[in-house]
């Protein structure tokens, strides 16, 4: 008999049950997949399916800004952007709001975007400290290791509360702001039952964190966890995409001629339009992160092949804010800055709307200097906790480029401003020129720089100078509502897309014959006097690989007795193209298939559970059939921690 530590290493994958069984103890091979087959449904899969859904709604949650567009069903060509908000930015075009939600200080929800900030902004400080208010808190899903359900994030004053609670109180005021707008427009209540949603997340986002924003639309009441298809999780490069190979030649600006492009007949297609074939590169760079996609164009239905796996990184524009707080910090001190966020938190939101416009000014032929102006309350809590001036420490401080103007603001030169955006900018060219050393992305024609940061002419003009005049760099007008656009379009036709890349290695753990020579010894396992090979890793899909929309990877498994109900299977991923055993270095778990056969009985001796997994879709999906009986058996993949 094994022990319970060994049990442990080997994580033999099948009984669920508390009790572990005889089979279990011995690490029973019934689990053993029968032969992998990769099964490409037949024509049915390409059908669009004509949905009941009178309208599709997109939601564009985003690090910095949020909004919603939508089109109807018999009109899917006119898409319409959300009214527009009040309280804008100067400076600042007014299509989408601050990704800033507030709430009251027992935890309710009271206000999102220019509402929260204006009402945060306009309480007094003894009372704001008591108010939870919220930014740029949509990365935490990108950068939490180990993302569960009940994840925390903290409010400006340093109080924690439930993501979850967060995510889905902004997709309830979404949902509220989009079915009024309908009803208004229909003059009736319009029914939440006729609107496809679709949420539209980063590429590189790995599935914990898309399953997260599934698990929010839930809370938040979009759609119930009886009709999951009425959500689609939506790519925003990919949305991009879709909509950048529809635009027309006066929707856009050439950056090589620096003009809107005219002279040819607008309602011809990018550069007298996308030939067979034709292969570009969308690089969406919002304020969290930023995703590179490289396509392919299938003509004439104009169906999208992914041709390399989705790159990129936490590198939005947002990188530039972090570098003026340590700007600040090396000037004003990192214990001042710190205490002034907790205690001032209204102030410390006002400075940072101040950085914003002039973040936004700077090109990179500016001569004259940028002014911020610093928040009354910076200056007079400045001297209250050092018993000296700003001015004072702006003298001592061998920061250059950064001087006191007479009015009270700071001001940057030039110089000082671009250093700002330089390791952002460079790990977005790095992230590129690492791409376009590809052997899979050569004769790339267009380049299309969409998100909200695309608007920087620094920006602009780095990519041009990698680029080199290899590629055409195409800048949308609209560049900060393209991701909306497009991914009204998506949910009105998922199937546009029919090919993509698997992100990462997939697989499960299994029991294979054991083979002297080519298996450890230590894997060794013997049961009933037959040798098995423990943890070989079974691979379902390598990182990288194409599949097609529809494809599945079939594998049968048997429950280890005829009375278990469930049965829970580890799924483990890597980067790496391939992996020969769930030990290798870089193969981690990260997620759980559970398949619930209780009601399956049967008098087949040895039951048989058919699972079929799809992964060429923006989520992965799992089904699964008793064999003997035909009847569905009800299938789940869980990727956030328990």
């Amino acid at each position: 008999m094994m022990t319970e530590k060994e049990l442990v290493i080997d994580d033999i994958i099948t009984d669920a049950m508390a009790t572990p069984s005889p089979a279990k103890s011995m690490g029973d091979p019934g689990i053993t997949p029968l032969s992998p087959t990769h099964v490409l449904n037949a024509s049915e899969e390409n059908e669009p399916t004509r949905h009941p859904y009178v309208v599709v709604v997109a939601i564009d949650f985003g690090t910095t800004s949020s909004g919603y567009a939508y089109a109807f069903n018999k009109e899917p060509e006119c898409i319409h952007t959300m009214r527009r908000w009040e309280g804008g930015d100067p400076g600042v075009s007014n299509q989408k709001t601050p990704t800033t939600i507030l709430l009251t200080p027992d935890k309710k929800f009271h206000s999102f975007g220019y509402a929260a900030r204006d009402f945060y902004h306009d309480l007094d400080p003894t009372e704001s400290k008591q108010w939870l208010y919220l930014e740029k808190f949509k990365m935490k899903l990108h950068t939490t290791a180990n993302l569960s359900i009940d994840t925390d994030l903290h409010a400006a004053n340093g109080k924690r509360v439930k993501a979850l609670d967060i995510f889905a109180y902004a997709l309830a005021f979404f949902k509220e702001q989009a079915l009024k707008e309908l009803s208004d427009q229909a003059g009736a209540d319009f029914d939440n039952a006729d609107v496809r949603w679709v949420i539209t997340v980063p590429a590189i986002w790995k599935m914990p964190a898309k399953q997260f924003m599934r698990e929010a639309a839930y809370k938040a009441g979009l759609v119930s966890r009886d009709n999951p298809d009425q959500l689609i999780i939506a790519l925003e490069p990919e949305a991009a995409s879709i909509y950048c190979r529809k635009l027309r030649l006066h929707q856009m600006v050439d950056l090589g001629t620096k003009t809107a492009l005219n002279g040819y007949s607008p309602t011809e297609n990018v550069g007298g339009g996308m030939t067979q074939g034709d292969r570009y590169v969308v690089v969406d760079c919002g304020g969290g992160t930023v995703d590179l996609t490289v396509h392919q164009i299938r003509l004439p239905e104009g169906h999208l092949k992914e041709l390399y796996k989705a790159s990129g990184g936490p590198h939005g524009s947002i990188g530039i804010d972090y570098e003026f707080e340590k700007l600040l910090c090396k000037i004003f001190g990192q214990d001042f800055i710190d205490q002034f966020k907790i205690k001032r938190p209204a102030a410390w939101v006002d400075l940072m709307i101040a950085f914003e416009s002039r973040k936004r000014a700077a090109t990179p032929d500016r001569s004259n200097p940028l002014n911020i102006n610093l928040p009354f309350s910076f200056i007079d809590y400045y001297k209250k906790f050092r018993g000296h001036s700003v001015e004072h420490a702006l003298r001592k401080s061998n920061v250059d480029f950064v001087k006191w103007s007479s009015q009270g603001m700071l001001r940057m030169s030039p110089d000082a401003m671009n250093a700002l955006f330089k390791p952002t900018i460079d790990h977005i060219i790095q992230h590129l020129t690492e791409l376009f050393d590809r052997p899979e992305v050569t004769d790339i024609k267009f380049l299309f720089l969409v998100g909200g940061f695309a608007e920087s002419p620094l920006l602009q003009q780095a990519v041009q100078n990698m680029l080199q005049g290899r590629s055409r760099i195409i800048i949308p007008h609209d560049v900060g509502l393209t991701i909306l656009k497009g991914a009204v379009l998506f949910g009105l036709d998922p199937s546009v897309i029919k090919v993509r890349r698997s992100p990462l290695t997939y697989g499960v753990g299994v029991l294979n014959r054991f083979v002297e020579g080519k298996h450890p010894p230590e894997k060794m396992l013997v049961k009933d006097g037959t040798r098995w090979c423990t943890d070989v890793f079974d691979t379902f899909i390598s990182a990288d690989q194409s599949v097609a929309l529809g494809e599945t990877v079939k594998r049968s498994y048997t429950p280890a007795k005829p009375s278990q109900q469930v049965i829970v299977i580890h799924v483990y991923c890597s980067e790496k193209e391939s992996a020969i055993f769930i030990s290798d270095p870089g193969v981690r778990k990260c997620g759980t298939l559970k398949l619930d056969v209780s009601g399956t009985e049967s008098p087949a001796a040895r039951r048989e559970i058919q699972t079929l997994m799809q992964f060429g879709d923006t989520e992965i999906r799992a089904m699964a059939i008793d064999v003997a009986t035909a009847r569905s058996v009800k299938a789940s993949i869980d990727f956030l921690s328990q």
